[in-house]
């Protein structure tokens, strides 16, 4: 579950928004000033952070620039200023920002954007090299390999697009169409036991029990999802 920090010092917008979020699955921790939100980001691990500009003790601006020093997590400034000018100067040290008000249906869907690019981002960062899994699992997706234990894998090329479309976007769910889509190259799913059958003799390559999975596991009725814990 994504973990996000709203630092906004108006009550009733911070409650609109966070329970909006909260609805959406996300965890969302509330600072009412910069310096408390600062504290809050130090403290936590955080994938996203929303900033009113007009804060106590700390400004929004200044907030921002001090989580850069430190991370570079996706970072949407909200804020009643809303010439151009304001928001050239709110973008230099975030990546997005709303003016109030804004609809709660549109501060969903960029946090949902900008989460997807930063899982992305972070993705690529682990891909890039080997990457060790619990229970013996090792993936090397630069020279497309795969080991269990220390003997490799031999998959079908479909298999390894499945591993590694799943492997690189962990605990997100793809239903069935989706991975049809993304490995066959195909919208229309008119056979869901093509993905099925893979999806087995993946498993059983993986030595990866159906309902105790180490790696990859089945939500019912809905797809599947990659749970494998890196070292």
């Amino acid at each position: 579950m994504e973990q996000l920090l709203l630092v906004e010092d108006d009550a009733e917008i911070a409650r609109i928004i966070k329970d909006t979020l909260t609805k959406e699955g996300y965890t969302v921790t509330w600072a009412t000033t910069g310096l408390e939100g600062l504290e809050d980001f130090q403290a936590g691990s955080f994938e996203l952070v929303l900033v009113d500009w007009m804060l106590p003790e700390m400004d929004g601006l200044k907030l921002c620039e001090s989580i850069r020093y430190e991370s570079e997590v996706p970072i949407i400034m909200i804020s009643a200023r809303k010439e151009d000018a304001d928001k050239v100067e709110g973008l230099q040290g975030a990546d997005d920002y709303l003016a109030k008000p804004f609809s709660l249906e549109e501060l969903k869907a960029r946090v949902a954007s900008h989460l997807r690019r930063w899982k992305r981002y972070n993705n690529k960062e682990n891909t890039s090299a080997k990457v060790q899994f619990q229970h013996g699992l090792t993936a090397d997706f630069d020279k497309e390999q795969l080991f269990l234990e220390g003997e490799e894998i031999n998959l079908t090329q479909k298999e390894y697009a499945l591993l590694k479309l799943l492997a690189q976007n962990p605990h997100q769910l793809f239903t069935k169409e989706t991975l049809y889509a993304q490995v066959w190259q195909q919208l229309e799913l008119e056979d869901t036991n093509t993905v099925t059958v893979h999806i087995k003799g993946l498993r059983e390559k993986l030595q990866d029990p159906v309902k105790t999975p180490h790696f990859i596991q089945t939500i019912w009725g809905k797809g599947y999802r990659f749970i494998g814990e890196p070292l």
